[in-house]
């Protein structure tokens, strides 16, 4: 009787254990264990070191070309007069490769100059047949020999003397001049000069004008007269006024009263064909004319 309660008791026991034993083993197998990746190291950056040796220095040019701040150390040897160009520096580099990464990025197009087509130009034939131009044929110029040289010497002389006497002709049939005053001391000019003066002196006072006398009028002037070599006179002007047209006007009547004057003396008339005398006439309170010195 014992032994047949203890048997179904031992069963169910090992049967527990049998089952805790696969719990376990499928728990255990069915859990796994990772372990975690490896954490990358921090680089640290690196140095580049390049060893450039000392160029030479070169020796300072004599005339040189451009100038600069250096004497072109570190230029070209090549031969030629080629201006350096600005070798552009890291910053600039750094800024126009992140411009053109910006715009490939952005889809930037390209600028207008660059996306306009190139207009193609077809030239026809043309059925017109032009004939080339035929070019004159150039005469060899000959050299002039002597005689040549001669003639047109000659012709330039003749030309230039025949110019040289209508120069001469002119000249002499021109009038001779001589201008005479108060001053003038040579003889021959100071005698007639004297007549002439007296003779204009008594024409005056004898015609002397009434309307000055009435409105008592008085003042000086200076007045021109022109001789000719026959007495009588080429011109009168007054040359300076006496600040009276009546006083003016009665000088002008006075000399063409008085003329024709004494004709030239043969030692005056060799030499001068007009005599141009200039005096100063002077009307006087005392109604009076007479030539100031």
């Amino acid at each position: 009787m014992s032994t047949m309660h203890r048997r179904p008791h031992n069963e169910a026991l090992i049967t527990m254990l049998v089952t805790a034993v696969i719990l376990h083993a499928l728990f255990i197998l069915g859990v796994t264990f990772q372990m975690p990746p490896p954490q990358p190291q921090a680089t640290q950056p690196s140095l580049d070191v390049i060893l450039v040796p000392t160029p030479k220095k070169q020796p300072k040019p004599e005339e040189a070309d451009f100038l600069s701040r250096q004497n072109q150390e570190g230029g070209t040897d090549r031969k030629g007069q080629a201006r350096p160009r600005a070798v552009p520096t890291l910053p600039a580099l750094k800024k126009s490769r992140k411009a053109s990464e910006e715009r490939v990025r952005s889809g930037a197009k390209a600028p207008e100059a660059q996306r306009q087509p190139k207009a193609v130009t077809t030239k026809k034939p043309s059925t017109h047949k032009i004939n080339p131009a035929k070019k004159a044929p150039v005469k060899a110029r000959r050299k002039p020999d002597l005689t040549q040289l001669l003639s047109s010497t000659r012709r330039e002389i003749a030309r230039l003397t025949a110019e040289l006497d209508r120069s001469s002709r002119y000249a002499s049939q021109r009038p001779r001049h001589k201008a005479i005053n108060a001053s003038t001391k040579e003889y021959r000019y100071a005698a007639y000069l004297e007549a002439w003066r007296k003779k204009v002196e008594r024409v005056g006072n004898l015609n002397y004008p009434d309307e000055a006398k009435r409105k008592k009028l008085y003042g000086d002037l200076l007045l021109h007269v022109a001789l000719r070599a026959d007495g009588s006179v080429q011109q009168i002007r007054v040359v300076r006024s006496s600040g009276h047209k009546i006083l003016d006007d009665a000088a002008v009547r006075i000399v063409k009263l008085a003329a024709p004057f004494a004709p030239f003396p043969e030692e005056i008339r060799k030499d001068v064909d007009i005599l141009d005398i200039t005096r100063t006439w002077q009307f006087l309170n005392s109604n009076q004319l007479s030539s100031g010195k």
